[in-house]
């Protein structure tokens, strides 16, 4: 078998059969694979892309659905873009303020926030450190043009260095980083800036008035736009966020509990709705967990913020965050007790029965002084039950205290046994003796429940003393029938605080 011929630039092959005939063999026509890959690659990647913009933009969708006040803010951001515009393409507008319009429009896209309180906090700490850098550096900038040449570089380079140092030192101290860290940084910006170029600009005093007319022109925009289009205020969002984290709360205590001594609780086995928000209120303290950057941040620019709605001037912002701190202190615990529902050692059912009825009490007392102390919040009433409420508390704790007390008894066998059995069954007596102590590692889950739920009523006291804070700081208006006798929410739960443990609840487990 050897080739013998060429035909189109190709080899023909010829096989000789025994007969001595002969075959041509015809090589196989490549299929045209390479370029149909490649039409499905790019088709796949089409479809792909077309399919992500699609879920992009169903999620885009469902979050202008969820909270359409972001849509409202993008639409405000694009009025302030589109009239500080002007400034640019009108010609009078933009002889004006000469060539540094731009500076209007940077102003305008980095000061716009989403609330009130954010956007005054930026507009006025922009204002404020840029005049003040302003004044500073022609200030600085006329002493060194009247010391000559050769020193006039050195006085700069010094004044530059001392106060961006003493600005950026400023900038650790708490109180100044609370509120004029903004502020801090812009003036160290400004200052550098019109300081370096005053060196080679001969008309650095108009430099910097054009650009702090148009920073100005900017803020102002903003302020306007902020706070009389659909204005979004800081304090109404910390308002809402501390009244909606006491709702979960008192529902994930009270689900909790209930899951634990499986009374009606809730189940992810059988997956129907019902289950779904069954323990998404078990998991509702988590919110509370989370959600202290947010308190404090909101709380620090609400202060900025005019009086509004039922807020007047200088309203106890701070004081929200007390309360925030007071319930995550709760959550704390809570979050704890969820742990002893996932433990794989469980109390017997006879044994957890025994406390059942006064834990569930201890936690529905506690949910409803949870969601009276929200309610005062959301009316800005003082409430006449909270008292009431507090006082039911305390006495379901302490017949909860009792139940714990009692637990020993269910263990321990009588004196007399010994003398009562006979000789032949001290066999079995001792067995017994060895089933009624077995339990004892059984029930230390129950005993930990129970003594959280104790410690998670002396820290609802927090709660409820620092919301009676906040309407005596605030002026609740008094609760519609004002004669009820005010029982003083104290921490009689516990002996002497919250850091010492239950001595009676420890003595309860050293007797098991």
């Amino acid at each position: 078998m050897a080739p013998e011929k060429e035909v189109n630039n190709g080899v023909e092959w010829r096989i000789k059969v025994a007969d001595g005939s002969s075959q041509t063999l015809v090589p196989e026509a490549k299929p045209a694979a390479c370029s149909n890959f490649l039409f499905g690659d790019l088709k796949l990647f089409i479809v792909g892309l077309a399919f992500k913009v699609c879920k992009f933009s169903q999620k885009a969708w469902d979050l202008g659905v969820e909270d359409p006040r972001k849509v409202i803010h993008c639409l405000k951001v694009g009025m302030a873009l589109t009239v500080v515009s002007l400034f640019y393409y009108t010609r009078p507008l933009y002889e004006g303020v000469g060539g540094n319009a731009m500076w209007a429009i940077l102003t305008v896209v980095v000061v716009f926030e989403n609330t009130v309180g954010a956007t005054l906090y930026k507009c006025l700490n922009r204002v404020f450190g840029t005049c003040l850098a302003g004044f500073l550096a022609i200030g600085v900038h006329w002493v060194a043009s009247q010391s000559g040449e050769r020193f006039e570089p050195v006085i700069v380079g010094v004044s530059v260095f001392l106060l961006a140092s003493a600005a950026t030192f400023s900038r650790f101290i708490p109180s100044v980083k609370a509120r004029f860290d903004y502020g801090a940084l812009i003036f160290i910006l400004t200052f550098s800036l019109v300081s370096v170029s005053g060196y080679r600009v001969d008309r650095l005093f108009d430099l910097a008035h054009q650009r702090m007319s148009t920073i100005i022109i900017g803020t102002s925009l903003c302020i306007i736009v902020s706070m009389l289009v659909c204005p979004i205020w800081a304090g109404q969002e910390l308002y809402t966020l501390i009244t909606r984290n006491m709702d979960k709360l008192s529902d994930s205590l009270g689900a909790c509990v209930s899951e634990y001594f499986q009374d009606g609780g809730c189940s992810l086995a059988d997956g129907n709705d019902y289950d779904k928000e069954c323990q998404k209120k078990l998991q509702g303290y988590k919110c509370v967990l989370s959600s202290k950057a947010a308190e404090e941040s909101m709380a620090n620019l609400a202060r900025w913020e005019p009086p509004h709605g039922r807020f007047y001037f200088r309203h106890p912002w701070r004081q929200y965050i007390k309360i925030g701190a007071s319930m995550r202190s709760c959550a704390y615990c809570i979050e704890a007790l969820n742990g002893c529902i996932n433990s794989e050692n469980q109390a017997p059912e006879y044994i957890k029965k025994h406390i059942s009825k006064n834990s569930l009490k201890v936690s529905t007392n506690s949910s409803s002084v949870i969601r009276e102390l929200a309610m005062t919040i959301k009316t800005m009433k003082k409430s006449s039950n909270i008292h009431y409420l507090v006082g039911d508390l305390n006495s379901a704790v302490q017949e909860l205290q009792t139940d714990l007390k009692s637990l020993p008894e269910l263990f321990s066998p009588p004196s007399n046994m010994e003398a009562e059995i006979p000789e032949n069954k001290k066999i079995e007596a001792a067995s017994v003796t060895v089933v009624a102590t077995m339990p004892l590692m059984e029930i230390i889950p129950l005993v930990t429940q129970a003594s959280l739920l104790i410690e998670i009523a002396a820290r609802i006291s927090d709660i409820v003393e620092a919301v009676e804070e906040l309407s005596n700081l605030s002026e609740f208006s008094p609760a519609g029938n004002g004669k009820c006798p005010k029982i003083q929410p104290s921490n009689h739960f516990l002996p002497s605080g919250h850091e010492q443990k239950d001595t009676e609840t420890m003595n309860t487990i050293q007797r098991i």
